[in-house]
């Protein structure tokens, strides 16, 4: 199981073990891992299993941005041995099986300081240190580009859950029923309308459930591939099928 190491200097904050339902990071007690620091935002970004068990971080819109080894990411798969910066802190992915009796949880002692809500924006040098060193590494950035691609869901009309879906599992299912990961909304949403699997190459295809969806206009009674750009209509709602950067 991999785990995320907080890190502030030389000390190490706390270890975290990354479970199936992911953690959350950010400065709200609601968090999986918690960061007291006024230059993290209250949900900062969340670390998940996604497609394959393959770990990602995922920015959550965060004010002062999230590196992984230097470089700003929004959305990114995560190996053993990746550190991400936010705010002032870092942590490191590890695997857990050979961290055991090599890291220990010390709290640091910290001074008290006014607790105020808004989220700080880290000092102009600080943030152009950061923006400097991702834009120095470039293409030799640890990060290849190929990592940074992850498939989503985006609402372009009408009203869902939420206006943006990463796709992580294998079967994503639209829909009003509690097993949707895409969830409608309204009195006469179908409970199943259509669902969406990645087969073993990656590739995805939409297909008919409740109600038959259609692809860059046309109806899709059958299993249709999907490619970036694409434009789904089901059940009212338009969606854009792409890759995020």
């Amino acid at each position: 199981m991999s785990k995320l190491i907080l890190r502030f200097g030389n000390s190490v904050l706390k270890e975290v073990p990354v479970g199936q339902s992911g953690v959350r990071i950010g400065r709200s007690p609601d968090n999986g891992l918690v960061i007291d620091n006024h230059a993290v935002s209250h949900h900062h970004a969340r670390v998940f299993m996604g497609t394959g068990g393959r770990l990602m971080l995922e920015d959550l819109g965060s004010l002062n941005g999230t590196f992984v080894n230097g470089q700003m990411v929004r959305s990114v798969t995560l190996r053993p041995g990746d550190s991400m910066s936010i705010g002032k802190h870092t942590i490191f992915v590890e695997d857990s099986r050979e961290m055991i009796g090599l890291l220990a949880w010390k709290p640091a002692a910290t001074p008290d300081a006014p607790k105020v809500d808004e989220t700080m924006v880290l000092s102009t040098k600080e943030r152009c240190d950061l923006l400097q060193r991702a834009a120095a590494q470039g293409e030799n950035s640890q990060i290849a580009p190929v990592r940074l691609k992850v498939p989503t869901l985006m609402v372009r009309k009408g009203r869902t859950s939420a206006r943006e879906y990463i796709l992580t599992d294998k079967l994503t299912v639209i829909g009003k029923s509690a097993m949707a990961t895409v969830k409608l909304r309204g009195w006469f949403a179908p409970k199943v309308a259509a669902q969406i699997n990645r087969r073993e190459d990656n590739s995805y295809y939409i297909g008919a459930a409740g109600k038959v969806p259609s692809v860059n206009g046309r109806p899709a009674p059958r299993p249709t591939k999907l490619t970036a750009g694409d434009s789904i209509e089901v059940a009212g709602i338009r969606f854009e099928f792409g890759y995020r950067d």
